[in-house]
């Protein structure tokens, strides 16, 4: 593959580069047409176009019903949760193929990616400030939504002989289902959630994460924003000597990249709202008017809450399935475990992050500052960024990079075990090339066919995937309440005292 993409950058310099610059003008164009399309459809709205989507109420709703029959375990489990990604509970010997700590920078690195820096600013720009705070309410919900997908994805993962595991809605939808007299219906879904995860890993977040990265370099390096095609290959390469190795790979590659990008991104974050420390309850201030005042941007509360909610959902991922994937492979015999773990990835990706952007954004005064005006997503977030330090941005590029480059990775992985599920092992080095053409493909699109398609289709996940975990959801609460009376009557866990039942 690298080879390819070697000769590959080697003919392009050959060509004239009008002559390229057209070819590349003419995939935008084709991709843009394609991706109005199917976002209109996936996004039907009740009410018009400023209406409420029928899959946010999906999402909300899923959210809502896990919180209250999971009996608020996103709250009750957050100090067990932090316990066992510290390994207070890693037995090397248990079936799987990394550590809880793994499984949770690798799901991360998925959902920690430019969605936390250009989608947030997407947000605001349409749906105003009020947006942030439906990002942390979706947030919040989506943690126990994280823990149903994530337990049911290790309850029903396959060990293979060889000790490699394959999980997620695809398994927990056919044997799960098929356990409750629904063996039909499972199937479909299970088909239906892989074809999805496929063009979802390559049409969504390899797409959206190479495009709105390569605007970021581009915009620190010229070179880079004249010819977007050296930065595509350049990513596609790295994208490929990585994922060829599977998920050990992958999760090494992950637990390094997850804390330093978000270290990075977590200081230069606080040290903006420093220098605009006197303007936080102003900021603040506007976020919850935002939410709720009728006068806010696109629709008003339901526009706020809309772009909210539709953010989160491209942010955290829950409800959408893919962090089961990434869990199932974890070393653990209890499946309540890794779900508990599952339900910091909402708090630590929208919760945090998200909101850390967001007050930037807003307090900067970024968002509505007509000097930045035609600036959208990552760019966006960056000249907020730069109205505290000219040389912020730079250092922000390079944490950007690894945002991509590390949700990139996770998504090769997801895509690569729905197209097992649907073809076979042997054929997964077609899956892979696919991925690193997608690379490609993404840094010389339009960015707002981008992230529109990545909403789209991203977000169609969640049909077949909370279906399921609705379904299964009484499997859940008892094995979460087995799990509770367990550890809570032996005197095993005697630190976990929020886990008991009221």
């Amino acid at each position: 593959m690298t080879l390819k993409f070697v000769l590959f950058a080697t003919l392009a310099l050959t060509l004239d580069e009008t002559t390229f610059n057209t070819f590349l003008n003419s995939i935008s164009a084709t991709f843009s047409q394609l991706l109005e399309t199917l976002d209109s459809i996936i996004f039907f709205s009740i009410g018009g176009p400023e209406g409420m989507p029928l899959i946010v109420i999906w999402l909300i709703s899923g959210g809502l019903f896990f919180t209250f029959r999971m009996k608020f375990i996103n709250i009750r489990a957050f100090k067990h949760a932090i316990d066992v990604v510290r390994g207070k509970y890693d037995d090397p010997d248990e079936p799987g193929e990394v550590s809880h700590f793994q499984a949770l920078a690798t799901a991360l690195s998925g959902t920690v990616g430019l969605g936390n820096i250009a989608g947030v600013a997407v947000a605001i720009g349409i749906g105003g400030p009020g947006a942030s705070l439906w990002m942390t309410v979706a947030g919040l919900l989506g943690m126990t939504t994280k823990f149903v997908e994530c337990t049911l994805g290790q309850k029903y993962r396959i060990v293979r002989a060889d000790g490699t595991v394959a999980g997620g809605p695809m398994y927990y939808l056919s044997s799960g289902l098929a356990e409750i007299g629904q063996k039909t219906l499972g199937r479909v879904l299970a088909v239906a959630f892989a074809f999805l995860g496929i063009c979802g890993t390559l049409a969504t977040t390899t797409l959206f994460q190479s495009n709105q990265s390569g605007a970021v370099v581009g915009s620190i390096v010229p070179f880079f924003a004249d010819r977007p095609w050296v930065y595509g290959s350049i990513v596609a390469t790295l994208v490929g000597l990585v994922i060829i190795g599977g998920i050990k790979r992958i999760a090494t590659v992950a637990a390094a990249i997850v804390p330093a990008m978000c270290g990075i991104y977590f200081l230069a974050a606080l040290w903006v709202i420093a220098a605009n420390f006197m303007d936080v309850p102003e900021a603040i201030a506007t976020i919850f008017q935002g939410a709720f005042a009728p006068e806010a941007v696109a629709g008003g509360f339901v526009g706020a809450l809309v772009q909210g909610f539709r953010r989160a959902a491209f942010s955290n991922e829950a409800g959408l399935g893919f962090a089961a994937i990434a869990h199932a492979a974890a070393k653990t015999e209890e499946p309540v475990r890794e779900g508990i773990v599952a339900l910091l990835e909402p708090f630590i990706d929208t919760v945090i992050i998200c909101n850390l952007t967001a007050i930037v954004v807003i307090i900067t005064g970024a968002y509505n500052n007509p000097e930045f005006t035609g600036l959208d997503g990552a760019t966006l977030t960056l000249a907020a960024f730069g109205t505290v330090s000219q040389w912020l941005p730079s250092i922000l590029a390079i944490a950007i990079f690894l945002f991509a480059f590390s949700s990139i990775i996770s998504a090769a992985y997801y895509g690569e075990i729905c197209w097992q599920y649907l073809f076979s092992e042997q054929s997964q080095i077609v899956y892979k090339i696919l991925c690193v053409l997608a690379v490609f493909v993404g840094a010389v699109t339009a960015p707002e066919a981008i992230i529109k398609f990545g909403d789209a289709v991203k977000t169609s996940l969640a049909i077949p995937s909370l279906l399921g975990a609705y379904l299964l959801s009484g499997k859940v609460a008892a094995e979460l309440e087995d799990y509770t009376n367990r550890f809570m009557s032996n005197g095993k866990d005697e630190t976990d005292g929020l886990l008991a039942n009221d």
